[in-house]
């Protein structure tokens, strides 16, 4: 797969996350009409005590801010792991067009693993996804960050 300059920022992301003990998600949102990012965020759960602020949760809200809307219709998110539940939610209800994913999560995964949320019949907006994007070196910041944990 052709390397995405969006992806590369939502891993460089991940990177700072990392680098604060924080589990190395990245998330970026783009207005695609312009090729231009809006937000970019990562995993800030232990700086903020807050088991909720996922990468993806942190830049929606980030976004929504930028543009002054609730919904961020016309953009794309681009993620350097799949979301979980709460977070592809979170995607539907922002009205996020298409979602880009890194590596795959089936223990944790909502989107293509889990419960499928964009699948369910309680889904009002399902975006479009593509999978895959710079999953090897997504997977093994992942995989380093966890080794080095145990």
């Amino acid at each position: 797969m052709i390397p995405s300059p969006f992806m590369e920022l939502a891993l460089a992301q991940a990177e700072e996350a990392a680098k604060r003990d924080e589990v190395p998600v990245g998330a970026v949102i783009v207005l695609r009409e312009k090729g231009c990012v809006i937000a970019a965020c990562s995993n800030r759960m232990r700086e903020l005590r807050n088991p909720a602020a996922h990468a993806e949760m942190l830049v929606i809200e980030a976004a929504c801010a930028a543009l002054g809307a609730e919904r961020l219709t016309g953009c794309d998110i681009y993620v350097t792991l799949e979301p979980c539940p709460m977070c592809a939610q979170a995607i539907s209800f922002a009205r996020l067009e298409r979602l880009y994913y890194a590596a795959s999560d089936p223990k944790g995964g909502g989107v293509e693993h889990g419960p499928r949320i964009f699948g369910s019949s309680s889904c009002h907006h399902a975006p479009e996804v593509y999978s895959g994007i710079q999953e090897r070196k997504a997977a093994e910041m992942l995989r380093h960050f966890f080794e080095k944990k145990r």
